[in-house]
């Protein structure tokens, strides 16, 4: 699942999937803006098949605390 959140991460910010690991931050190390990451949330509910509560998400800052919510839903 890490790898493929990695290419999604790609799709919205200039950053090579390298340099993307799970203690990332989405703003400071990954240089998304809240409309790129609200944009990627709708595709990784395509892309998943699963359905992301915005409220829970305004406290995830990191990859692995993103992949770690989103394995909530996947495995539910």
């Amino acid at each position: 699942m890490f790898e493929k959140f990695v290419e999604i991460i790609c799709n919205y910010v200039e950053v090579e999937p390298e340099n993307v690991h799970p203690e990332s931050r989405f703003v400071e190390d990954l240089g998304f803006t809240s409309f790129d990451f609200m944009s990627m949330l709708g595709e990784l509910e395509e892309e998943f098949d699963v359905e992301i509560d915005e409220h829970k998400v305004s406290d995830i800052r990191t990859v692995q605390e993103a992949l770690d919510y989103l394995g909530t839903l996947v495995e539910a």
